[in-house]
C-alpha cells in the first residue's frame, strides 16, 4: 500500500512516501560491464560479502515457474499451468509497519504457512528491509538471509511459492538510502549491488516465484538530483534555450532562463496541454526506466531464469491522480520493456474512501479497476494484481473513526468482484494481509483472510472457493466490449481530461452486460 496526499481524502497508508526519481543511465556497454563486474565479486568474493553461500532447499523442490509461451499466464517446468493466487505475506502483533523480520517467528510462521495451504494460497509476496537484510552497501546481512532461508524452507515445504520485493524501509532506512532512492547514483549503484548479491545467492531457487523491485516506487517531482537531470535530459532534447521556448510556445520577448540550468522544475499543479509540464511529466518517465533496467539488468546477470517485476501503484496509470504530481512515471507500456510480468495494486479510490455505499459506488469503481488493469495488460505480457482488498468485519480507526462500519459479507463481495472483473486481464492475484491487523493505520485493520485471533473470514471462504477453481481451470482470456481509448498526455496535465475519461469509461462500463452479472449475497 501507499502513502497518499492530505489533500486526497484517502487516509495515509503505509508504503514509502512517493519514491525518488532515478539517474539517467550510464550508456548501454558501460552498463553491462558494471553489472557483469559486480556478478563476479559476488560470485567470487560471496564469502567476504558476508557468507553468501548457495541457498540450498531443504524440503522436496518445487518447479520453476515461467512465463507461458502465448504469454497470456504461467507455467511450471513440468507443464502445469500455474495462477498466482496468495497473500501479501505480514503477521499481526509485530507492529505498525509490521517488523515481519526484526520479531521473526520460526514456529508461528511455520503454522501460518499450513493455514495458507489449507486455504488454497500458493504464493506469498513478502517484503525485504534495509534494516534486516541491507544496511549497509555491499554486505548482506547473515542474520537476515538466515531467516529468509528458513521463511523459504517453510514456504517449500508447504508447496507455496515466496515473491520477495526489494530493500524497503518497514525496518528502518540507513542514512545512505535516505536521499533520493530512483534518482541518486550511489542509491541506485548500491540497490544494483543488492540484486547481484541476492540473485547470485538464491539462483535456481526455483520456490522463489519471481522478483519484485520494490512496492509502489514513484518517481519524486523536485529534488537536487531531479533539477540536475532534468536540465541535462533538456539540452539533450532541445540543443538550444530558443528552440525549448519554440517548443513551449513562450513568447521571444517574455523573459526566459538563458541557460538550461536555470530552467526550472514546473509546478507541481494542473496545466491542461503544457508543453513545459508534459516534457517534464516524459522526462520522470525516462527516470523511471533507467531505474527499472539497471535493476533488472543485475538480477538477469546472476541469475537469467529469474522472474523480474515491479509493483506498480494504481498512480502508475493517469485515469485519476490526486495532482499531476502523483503520476507515479513508471509507464507499464514503457516498463514492459524489462519486465517478464505486469504488477498492479489497486484500491476503491473512484470518490474518494470506498464505504460500500451501494451499487453506484461500487460499478464506478469496478469500472475504474478494470480501466486500470486493461492498461497494464495492453503490453501484452502476463499481469498479477498484487495486492487488492478492502475492508471488512468491523469498525476502523482510521480518520477519528468517521468511516460507517463494514461486515465480513460486504469484503467478500468487494473482493470477489475485483478477481471477476479482471479475470482474464489478470492471471494472478494476492490479496493484502493473510490476517486483520489491528495496530495498523489504514484499512489494513480489517484485510484480511483471517481475523486477527485465527478465525476464517466470508473473504478466507470465498477465497478458498475460487483457489480451487483457478487450481483446476486457469482464467480464460477475456474479450471486452468497446472501451474509451485513454489519452494518457491529456492526462498527465488536466485532472479534468482524467475525469472526462472514467466518466466515459463508466458509462461503457454499465453498458456491457458481462461486467454487472455477480448477484449480491
Amino acid at each position: 500500500m501507499s502513502r497518499t496526499s492530505p489533500q486526497s481524502g484517502v487516509p495515509e497508508t503505509i508504503s514509502q512516501t512517493p519514491l525518488p526519481a532515478t539517474t539517467r543511465a550510464a550508456p548501454r556497454k558501460a552498463a553491462l560491464r558494471r553489472i557483469r563486474s559486480l556478478a563476479r565479486i559476488s560470485l567470487c568474493g560471496a564469502l567476504l560479502l558476508g557468507g553468501l553461500a548457495p541457498a540450498a532447499s531443504a524440503g522436496q523442490p518445487l518447479p520453476p515457474v515461467r512465463v507461458a509461451v502465448d504469454k497470456r499466464g504461467f507455467v511450471t517446468a513440468d507443464g502445469r499451468p500455474f495462477v498466482p493466487f496468495g497473500v501479501n505475506y505480514f503477521r499481526p502483533g509485530t507492529g505498525w509497519a509490521p517488523q515481519l523480520w526484526k520479531q521473526f517467528d520460526a514456529d508461528a510462521t511455520r503454522r501460518d504457512f499450513a493455514r495458507m495451504k489449507d486455504l488454497g494460497v500458493n504464493c506469498v509476496r513478502v517484503f525485504l528491509s534495509f534494516g534486516s537484510f541491507y544496511s549497509e552497501p555491499g554486505r548482506l546481512s547473515a542474520e537476515g538471509l538466515a531467516k529468509f532461508d528458513q521463511f523459504l524452507d517453510m514456504a517449500e515445504a508447504a508447496g507455496i511459492y515466496v515473491h520477495p520485493t526489494g530493500p524497503d524501509h518497514w525496518e528502518g532506512v540507513p542514512a545512505w538510502a535516505r536521499g533520493d532512492r530512483l534518482a541518486d547514483e550511489p542509491v541506485l549503484r548500491a540497490l544494483e549491488q543488492f540484486w547481484t548479491l541476492w540473485a547470485t545467492r538464491y539462483r535456481g531457487r526455483a520456490a522463489i516465484f519471481a522478483y519484485d523491485l520494490l512496492n509502489e516506487p514513484a518517481v519524486r517531482w523536485d529534488t537536487p538530483a531531479m533539477r540536475v537531470q532534468w536540465n541535462q535530459w533538456l539540452d539533450r532534447k532541445y540543443g538550444s534555450v530558443e528552440t525549448l521556448r519554440q517548443a513551449w510556445g513562450e513568447p521571444t520577448t517574455s523573459p526566459s532562463p538563458a541557460r538550461f540550468a536555470d530552467v526550472p522544475v514546473p509546478p507541481a499543479q494542473d496545466a491542461p496541454g503544457s508543453r513545459r509540464l508534459l516534457d517534464f511529466q516524459h522526462f520522470r518517465e525516462d527516470i523511471a526506466d533507467a531505474w527499472t533496467r539497471r535493476q533488472a539488468a543485475a538480477i538477469k546477470a546472476a541469475d537469467p531464469r529469474a522472474l523480474v517485476t515491479v509493483g506498480l501503484i494504481q498512480w502508475s496509470v493517469p485515469a485519476l491522480l490526486p495532482g499531476v504530481q502523483h503520476y507515479a512515471a513508471f509507464n507499464p507500456a514503457r516498463q514492459a520493456r524489462w519486465l517478464d510480468f505486469m504488477e498492479i495494486h489497486f484500491y476503491p479510490l473512484a470518490n474518494g474512501f470506498y464505504e460500500y455505499r451501494g451499487d453506484a459506488d461500487e460499478t464506478a469503481n469496478l469500472a475504474y479497476l478494470e480501466s486500470v488493469v486493461r492498461a497494464v495488460a495492453a503490453p501484452g505480457k502476463p499481469v498479477v494484481v498484487a495486492e487488492f482488498g478492502w475492508h471488512g468485519g468491523g469498525q476502523l480507526t482510521i480518520d477519528r473513526g468517521r468511516h460507517p462500519p463494514s461486515t465480513e459479507a460486504q469484503q467478500a463481495r468487494w473482493c470477489r468482484r475485483v478477481v471477476e472483473v479482471t479475470s482474464g486481464l489478470a492471471t494472478g492475484w494476492l490479496n493484502w494481509g493473510l490476517y486483520d491487523h489491528p495496530e495498523a493505520r489504514d484499512v489494513t485493520q480489517f484485510t484480511g483472510l483471517l481475523t486477527a485471533t485465527g478465525s476464517v473470514k466470508a473473504w478466507g471462504r470465498d477465497f478458498q472457493s475460487l483457489a480451487t477453481r483457478f487450481a483446476a481451470t486457469p482464467p480464460a482470456p477475456r474479450p471486452l466490449a468497446t472501451r474509451p481509448a485513454l489519452d494518457w498526455d491529456a492526462c498527465l496535465t488536466s485532472s479534468a481530461a482524467a475525469k472526462d475519461y472514467r466518466d466515459r469509461y463508466a458509462a461503457a462500463f454499465k453498458a456491457d452486460p458481462h461486467t454487472l452479472s455477480s448477484p449480491r449475497r
